[in-house]
């Protein structure tokens, strides 16, 4: 196992590079710069401007330069608020979108995944079309449309949570967001769960169990389930490290300052480092995450073994 993690993270590396590659060379084509404003800039000061963040220079020596600042762990500074680097502002947003996105994911595999089982197990009852009801509905409506609604039932009209903003993660703060992240992942946890414990029932290892007298308790628990959480896991890997790294919506209805919202300001202001430091990010929770389910999958089912 250690052999295949270290072999994982070092073919890690040039997936990170064509990230940053595709991504440094995409927002360089997009229209518009970080010194681009209503009133225009001073030739003069633009000129200098450029020249302190290396942008008069050809495109493929600024690549350069940024290749090897990031290998020394340096994301550089932001262009549009130059009192602050780009790890400072990520090192202010990650908490923030990671306490966020941590709490909607667990809430989204333990309730998606006890409907997702409850429905499997009444199969074709009203239990299980009402699941897939709300399944169906909650994977369906955007987030942009359930976070205002949420806003406008609980907060202006009923006024029993705050329309938006932190104040230091209280409590009342957090759940409008949470519960709007964790509803589509809610949604998709518990279909993939009815879907796989229904497969997973139906198993000839299951009809053996039965056969050999375990109770229905045991049979689901031990053995069904554990089959059935592989496609649930393979889906979490990946939706953590979105979740976790910044929903660009719900940060930004809610006015939270986490990465996503960072990310939408720095895209609009064309703030390529920031951007860049926002993808450099995803990528290696991304990858990460990916990680840990491969590792999971082998906890789960003991047939899975990495050499």
């Amino acid at each position: 196992m250690t052999r295949y993690i270290f072999w994982r993270l070092l073919t890690a590396v040039p997936t990170l590079v064509v990230v940053v590659t595709l991504t440094f060379f995409m927002m360089r084509v997009a229209p518009g710069g970080p010194f681009d404003q209503e009133r225009a800039l001073d030739p003069v000061i633009r000129a200098n401007l450029e020249r302190a963040y290396h942008l008069d220079l050809p495109l493929v020596q600024q690549y350069a330069i940024y290749l090897g600042n990031l290998a020394r762990g340096d994301l550089g500074p932001s262009f549009t608020m130059p009192e602050f680097s780009v790890a400072e502002l990520l090192a202010a947003g990650l908490p923030v979108s990671v306490r966020l996105g941590g709490w909607a994911l667990v809430m989204a595999l333990v309730l998606g995944g006890g409907l997702g089982v409850w429905a499997a197990l009444r199969r074709n009852g009203w239990v299980d079309r009402l699941v897939v009801a709300l399944a169906t509905a909650g994977s369906t409506i955007p987030t942009f449309v359930v976070a205002p609604v949420f806003q406008l039932v609980f907060a202006l009209s009923l006024r029993w949570l705050p329309v938006g903003g932190w104040e230091g993660g209280a409590f009342r703060n957090l759940i409008g967001p949470v519960i709007c992240l964790m509803l589509p992942q809610l949604a998709v946890v518990a279909r993939l769960m009815r879907s796989s414990m229904i497969e997973a029932l139906h198993s000839h290892h299951i009809r053996t169990a039965r056969a050999l007298g375990l109770s229905e308790l045991a049979v689901v628990l031990r053995h069904a389930l554990r089959s059935a959480l592989l496609p649930v896991v393979s889906y979490a890997g990946p939706a953590a490290a979105a979740l976790m790294t910044g929903s660009v919506v719900v940060e930004t209805i809610f006015s939270i300052p986490g990465v996503g919202r960072y990310f939408v300001d720095a895209a609009l202001n064309r703030d390529y480092t920031v951007v860049m430091g926002a993808v450099v990010v995803l990528a290696v929770f991304t990858i990460l995450f990916n990680l840990i389910v491969d590792i999971v999958y082998t906890i789960i089912d003991p047939r899975v073994r990495y050499d």
